[in-house]
Order: C-alpha cells, then structure tokens, then sequence
C-alpha cells in the first residue's frame, strides 16, 4: 500500500464524513441563530428552547436527506472494499 493510495482514502473519507454531516449541521446551526435573535429579542433565557427546536430540525433533515446520506456512506464503503480487495504485495 503506498502513501498515495493511503492518501487517497484520508481524503475520500473525510470528505464523505463532511458530506454526510454536512445538511444536519448547517440546519441546526441555522435553526440554533434564529432561536438566539429571537431570545436575544425577547430577552427569555430559557435554556431548553435552544435545544428542542434544533432537535427536531435536525430530525426532520435527517428523515429527508437520509436515504441520500446512506447511498453516500454505503458507496464510500463500497469503493474500500474494492480497494482492500485490489491489495497486492
């Protein structure tokens, strides 16, 4: 195995890691900015209102791009198999 193929896989794996966690990430950081305006506006500091609406946002993405985040997660693995399996010495 040479350092570029080892390489090679870092990369594909860090960047199908982001890919995946991309889309519930961003929903929650969003959802999490507009629940601190709106705090910020209205001065309640409750603590739990921070939390449950990016749960359920985070859900919600979770259940649409789901299907999507498998087929990505499934085919990175997909290509290390092929790879384990085309290892020569």
């Amino acid at each position: 195995m040479s350092e570029n193929m080892i390489m090679s896989i870092l990369k594909d794996a860090i960047y199908t890691g982001l890919l995946t966690a991309g889309p519930i990430l961003a929903v929650s950081v969003v959802v999490g900015l507009i629940v601190s305006i709106f705090q910020a506006t209205t001065q309640i500091q409750e603590q739990t209102l921070t939390f449950v609406p990016k749960i359920i946002a985070a859900a919600v993405v979770g259940l649409i791009v789901g299907p999507w985040m498998l087929h990505k997660v499934v085919s990175f693995t997909q290509r290390i198999f092929e790879q384990i399996a085309n290892i020569t010495h």
